[in-house]
């Protein structure tokens, strides 16, 4: 009787063990939450990084400022962990005090970055009373890609987005501020200070323009199958060069250029949300990024230029305009209020 006892005395004793075993067993790794623009953080590289450090990583994608913005202040969504945004972006992410800073120490695969990105309070937007927000990661100008077949020699200005000729060919990035700043520069307007009495001039160009496209595209592979399967002619490329790759990737005959008027160009950055738990996880997510291989492997797979190497140059005479680094505008919320009566299809005179 006594053994009988004995044995089931250890058979609760496992048991008890196994319940309180049971749920460190289950726990789950933990969550980092990254918001991003397409291609930056493929499902392989992700792999890499949740196998050495024992996590889960949620990538969500945006194909939009507009749409980072919300997702990034939304008290009701996900909060996210990691974010990449342009300098003008993270500028005002810095002021409405939604970035937490960061501690380059902690980046050492940022002393690797070309001399230009080592000194962040060079950089508009990145660094804010001497703490810094935000790192560099990749850049490219926004030209147009165009139809060899369609056009006899490279098309010279921005205005051939508006040409009849090409009605219902052409494409054209679905961004307020992008938007706006490409029909100031139609125009000859300073693209990110529009004054108060020319937004009218700009809004009824912008309604000309959407009266001649195909369609708006947020997505660089939405650009991709309406280019091919409409026979676009011209398209302002908002992802720059990676657009030019997945095109020539996927077999098209297609020409890059950067019109008279000039391209605007950004510099996407690294950073880390105020509102995150896992600022430690967060900012060696950036370290992985500005991996020597990681971000080889975005130029080789998107043709977007990192900040470790030099890029190669745009050839021939690809180049007819200044490059335009991007600026804070005038006034986001008001070109974003009218972008969007733009695109649902408001007359001109009613701007």
């Amino acid at each position: 009787m006594q053994r009988t006892w004995t044995r089931w005395g250890a058979l609760a004793k496992s048991a008890l063990l196994a319940l309180v075993l049971l749920p460190a067993a289950q726990a789950a790794p933990p969550v980092l939450r990254v918001l991003s623009w397409p291609g930056y953080a493929d499902p392989d590289l992700v792999a890499v990084f949740e196998k050495r450090h024992g996590v889960r990583v949620e990538i969500t994608t945006v194909g939009s400022d507009d749409v980072l913005r919300a997702k990034l202040a939304d008290p009701n969504g996900p909060v996210f962990d990691a974010v990449a945004a342009n300098t003008v972006e993270i500028a005002q992410f810095v002021a409405q005090q939604q970035l937490a800073p960061l501690a380059l120490a902690d980046i050492p695969n940022a002393a690797r970055q070309l001399p230009r990105f080592r000194k962040p309070e060079a950089i508009a937007g990145l660094a804010h009373q001497g703490q810094v927000y935000a790192v560099p990661y990749t850049y490219s100008e926004m030209g147009l890609i165009y139809d060899r077949q369609q056009f006899s020699q490279a098309p010279e200005s921005v205005s051939e987005l508006w040409n009849a000729r090409w009605q219902g060919r052409v494409l054209a990035f679905d961004g307020s501020s992008h938007g706006f700043a490409l029909g100031a520069m139609r125009l000859g307007l300073p693209p990110f200070g529009i004054a108060e009495g020319q937004f009218g001039a700009v809004a009824r160009s912008l309604v000309d323009l959407r009266r001649n496209l195909l369609s708006f595209y947020t997505l660089p592979e939405e650009s991709l199958d309406l280019f091919r399967r409409h026979r676009v002619a011209v398209m302002h490329a908002n992802y720059g060069r990676q657009q030019l790759k997945q095109f020539q990737d996927a077999g098209l005959d297609v020409g890059y250029v950067v019109p008279r008027e000039g391209a605007l160009a950004w510099l996407d950055c690294w950073a880390v949300s105020r509102r995150s738990a896992q600022v430690a996880l967060a900012t060696q997510w950036i370290n992985y990024m500005l991996d020597p291989q990681v971000s080889s492997e975005l130029t080789r797979r998107q043709g977007l230029a990192n900040t470790l190497e030099e890029p190669a140059g745009l050839g021939g005479d690809a180049v007819k305009g200044p490059i335009v680094w991007l600026e804070p505008v005038e006034n986001a919320a008001r070109r974003s209020q009218l972008w969007q009566r733009i695109v649902s299809g408001d007359r001109p005179e009613r701007f």
